[in-house]
């Protein structure tokens, strides 16, 4: 009975040593690896994707400002070039995405001055400012392309209808204001200036604009008064999902706006006891303050198909909040996902001959091929929405063109896709 017993005991007894030895065995090597994985990490450094007249670079670095990552690229950026991140921001994530808008020759038509610039902007106003020009707020900006190809080379033309200056004194303060108006009255409306039955203006309605002209308008019987007042600035914030909560930063500080105010006002026994605004006409509007805050963890994790979709709008040539806006409207149709649905095909939910084409190329539920798809949409029979977005400045902007010119949705729920947009810019 003892061998017996002996002999089925110790089968067990070396099974359950076996089994602790091989458990401490992969603790061991779980811990080296993790610290070797670290230490890989530490060595390597950050992972920076370098987008650049539609070619990527990858590169691992431990630069600390972008500007010397891309020296350590061998990327080389002209003094008119733009970078987004700006060359002197600090790498302090894991890894970046690092765009470079290279200069390209833009005509700009002021009147009878034709100046060409070398420029990477992209709106009215920062073009204006890379050539040395002041754009007032009532001139008209338009872009187009150039329309002399042999004589201005291809690009862009920025074109400018000046406002006309004249001297309009309203209620006893005189100021210097711009109109696109053609007439007295016609500019009167335009500034919001509403004639009362006591008021008097110096020149007939139907008079032409021209300019330097001076106008007065005054009103008869009542004492009235005219004051400057500052307009208050509104604030923008970019959420950066690289930085903590908390985090703040000023980028471009506000500047508060100015208006002629006039009131009119009772005075009984040498005191003011009552005061009514009658005008006001703003002379100069106010420029919003843009601030950077921190979102790091406010926003979950870009799926592959949302990573893939930046990347690729990206290298084709789309800004950062062109890409953004554009993004914000699919991730309301589809949520960047492929698939065929009742309400449409794919990323934008294609409909009719459009899905049709889409369905007859090779593999049409693969991201790749529905991107492809989009951009040789908008590069023929929406050209012309690609070229109002690459010119939109803002993310609210390139949503809205996106939503009405090419996917011209039923119930569109903008707000809701201008959200989206500005969560896409912040997690990337």
């Amino acid at each position: 009975m003892n061998i017996l017993t002996s002999k089925s005991i110790k089968p067990i007894v070396a099974l359950v040593v076996a089994a602790l030895f091989l458990m401490l065995v992969a603790i061991i090597i779980s811990s080296n690896i993790t610290h070797a994985d670290n230490g890989a990490k530490s060595q390597n450094g950050r992972l920076l994707t370098i987008h650049d007249r539609g070619e990527d670079k990858i590169i691992l670095s431990q630069a600390a400002t972008v500007g010397d990552a891309l020296k350590e690229a061998n990327v080389v950026v002209d003094a008119k070039d733009a970078v987004e991140p700006a060359v002197d921001t600090k790498l302090v994530a894991s890894d970046y995405q690092i765009n470079i808008y290279r200069a390209r020759p833009v005509i700009v038509v002021d009147g009878s001055a034709r100046t060409k610039i070398m420029t990477p902007y992209q709106t009215a106003s920062q073009i204006a400012a890379s050539a040395g020009i002041t754009l007032y707020d009532e001139d008209i900006a338009t872009i187009s392309r150039t329309s002399d190809i042999i004589v201005d080379g291809a690009g862009l033309q920025l074109t400018i209808d000046r406002a006309t200056p004249i001297n309009l004194t309203l209620y006893g303060k005189t100021t210097t204001v711009r109109t696109q108006a053609a007439t007295i009255t016609a500019m009167l409306a335009e500034k919001g200036i509403k004639m009362d039955l006591n008021d008097r203006v110096s020149l007939t309605g139907d008079m032409p604009i021209t300019d330097n002209m001076s106008v007065r308008v005054w009103r008869e019987g009542k004492q009235t008064i005219t004051v400057d007042e500052a307009v208050e600035f509104n604030v923008e914030k970019i959420k950066n999902a690289d930085q903590p909560l908390g985090y703040r930063e000023i980028q471009s500080a506000g500047i508060k706006g100015l208006r002629n105010v006039s009131y009119e006002i009772t005075i009984q026994d040498g005191k003011e006891v009552n005061r009514i605004e009658i005008a006001s006409l703003t002379t100069k509007q106010p420029v919003n303050q843009i601030e950077v805050v921190g979102a790091k963890g406010e926003y979950t994790t870009p799926t592959e198909n949302e990573n893939i979709t930046w990347d690729f709008l990206i290298s084709n040539g789309f800004s950062r909040n062109q890409a953004a806006g554009i993004m914000g409207n699919l991730m309301q149709e589809h949520k960047f996902e492929t698939s065929d649905v009742s309400g449409g095909y794919g990323l934008v939910q294609w409909t009719g001959g459009r899905r049709a084409a889409l369905m007859a190329l090779p593999y049409p539920d693969n991201i790749y091929t529905q991107l492809n798809f989009l951009m040789s949409e908008l590069n023929a029979g929406y050209s012309g929405v690609r070229d109002a977005i690459k010119s939109a400045g803002t993310v609210d902007d390139a949503v809205t063109i996106f939503q009405n010119r090419y996917e011209r949705c039923g119930i569109c729920a903008e707000s809701q896709r201008i959200k989206y947009a500005y969560n896409i810019l912040a997690s990337h």
